[in-house]
């Protein structure tokens, strides 16, 4: 087994551990990566010498503190580029649409606003940094739920008090994934329009949202599409910056 192959199986028993979302066998991880058991436990004791994995009780095998460690550095790492790369971009955003542009990541069940720039408009959304709102409520919210992963999905609808809700949520959280971004017109607030794109990052992963907010007396029928088009294009910048492949960006080419 060459160096690439070997690190490919130890990221493969890394994926295993992280899904099972607890604590796995040898057998259960061999069985699950496809190798033999006496590979996987030679695997495991590498990984455990690093702090990678660690033994918990008897034969059982979870994620170690130091993978914690090295997440949350990357994270950390992802939002400082995600700011670096972010503030161009939503600049340009909102000289050309003349809205405030606003750039929330995802925290539990919750959406925070990290960035924002705003509108030279008399008239103009404002929003501070660190404001924080519900998943399931506006579009960059939702933007962001709805390529979340079923776990934190079902966590949200828990929340709903009604199957009705919950229903019609799922139905919009499907539209979204379809077309690649979210359009609500005074959901969060009655005289606020918004549209949001979500931000991928170099595995497909949602890390954030990227909106244009503004009064609803300025998105009037026909103008939806143009402000959906500038939304989805610099969404689309923005998750190329962070070296999201080109199949997982939204296609915006139908919103030309």
């Amino acid at each position: 087994m060459n160096g690439t192959q070997t690190l490919s199986r130890a990221i493969d028993i890394l994926f295993a551990l992280s899904e099972a979302n607890g604590t796995l066998t040898v057998g259960e991880i061999a069985q699950k990566v496809n190798i033999p058991e006496s590979t996987t436990y030679r695997f495991l004791q590498t990984l455990e010498r690093s702090g990678i994995v660690e033994r918990r009780g008897k034969s059982r095998i979870g994620l170690g503190l130091r993978i914690f460690d090295l997440a949350r550095s990357l994270n950390e790492q992802v939002h400082r580029d995600l700011l670096t790369f972010a503030l161009p971009i939503m600049e340009k955003l909102t000289d050309e649409t003349g809205e405030t542009s606003v750039l929330f990541v995802g925290s539990g069940n919750q959406a925070i606003c990290i960035q924002r720039v705003k509108s030279s408009q008399l008239i103009q959304f404002s929003i501070e940094n660190g404001r924080v709102l519900p998943l399931h409520l506006g579009a960059s919210g939702k933007s962001i739920l709805a390529f979340e992963n079923d776990k934190r999905i079902e966590s949200v609808m828990e929340m709903l008090p009604s199957a009705f809700e919950r229903e019609r949520l799922q139905k919009e959280l499907n539209e979204i994934r379809l077309q690649g971004y979210s359009f609500t017109n005074g959901e969060v607030d009655s005289n606020v329009f918004a549209v949001a794109a979500p931000i991928l990052d170099a595995h497909g992963m949602i890390i954030a949202s990227l909106a244009i907010c503004g009064p609803n007396f300025r998105c009037q029928a026909g103008q939806e599409a143009g402000f959906v088009r500038k939304v989805c294009d610099s969404a689309e910048r923005l998750s190329r910056k962070l070296g999201n492949p080109e199949d997982d960006i939204v296609d915006i080419s139908k919103f030309r």
